[in-house]
């Protein structure tokens, strides 16, 4: 799926890296997927001498998993007939329905999201602690920085992010995840395990689907 991703950015910028940002940005959220490096290069080159290569539309779905679970899709696709019947489908089999447009995207903020793994970071930075990390994330614009028990994660405008990625890259800091991401303002629970199986169906068949790249929801695991 990011294959997608790598052709809808070398379309719009070329495929130098050095000159394209959004390319950077895809090739740092492949890499972050453990896409070995040579798939990625041969992706961009692929993207770059093709012409006729197909044409992705991005398209975005929203809607209610089981409980009222806020759930965003967002795909890449060549066929928009067959992307949204098949959202559609896994939507209805988890008891949920799709939306409207902007229906649940008010309760989610778009940033930009790094999660930092510590096992992976003192493994490759020594004992970098907290607040020197935290300083070079805000010194290069970050906005939020926050600590869990085996990660960092750092928040960004959606326009700072391609710059704080890159300076953390530059200081050799190991990024698990790197990408544009759409942040819950608040989460729901399920309890109820017939939901919480209902909601996993969902989510299964929207990650099985080659159009989808994405899914955000506010359920809280």
């Amino acid at each position: 799926m990011i294959g997608r991703e790598i052709v809808m950015a070398v379309k719009a910028g070329g495929s130098d890296p050095n000159n394209n940002s959004k390319l950077r940005d895809v090739i740092a959220k492949a890499k972050a997927n453990n896409m070995p490096n040579d798939t990625i290069d041969r992706g961009i080159k692929k993207a770059a001498g093709d012409a006729n290569a197909d044409n992705y539309e991005r398209i975005t779905y929203e809607g209610y998993g089981p409980n009222g679970i806020a759930i965003i899709v967002e795909t890449l696709t060549d066929n928009k007939n067959r992307t949204a019947a098949n959202v559609r489908s896994a939507f209805t089999k988890g008891n949920g329905s799709v939306g409207t447009p902007g229906c649940v995207s008010y309760m989610f903020d778009k940033k930009g999201q790094i999660i930092i793994d510590k096992e992976e970071l003192e493994d490759e930075c020594g004992e970098m602690d907290a607040d020197e990390l935290m300083m070079t994330a805000l010194d290069a614009g970050a906005e939020d920085f926050s600590e869990e028990e085996d990660s960092f994660e750092i928040l960004t405008d959606p326009d700072d992010f391609s710059a704080v990625r890159e300076a953390l890259e530059k200081a050799g800091i190991p990024l698990m995840e790197a990408q544009i991401a759409m942040i819950p303002q608040t989460y729901v629970e399920l309890t109820d395990d017939q939901a919480i199986k209902d909601l996993h169906r969902t989510l299964d068949l929207l990650d099985e689907d080659d159009d989808v790249t994405d899914v955000w929801t506010n359920w809280d695991e």
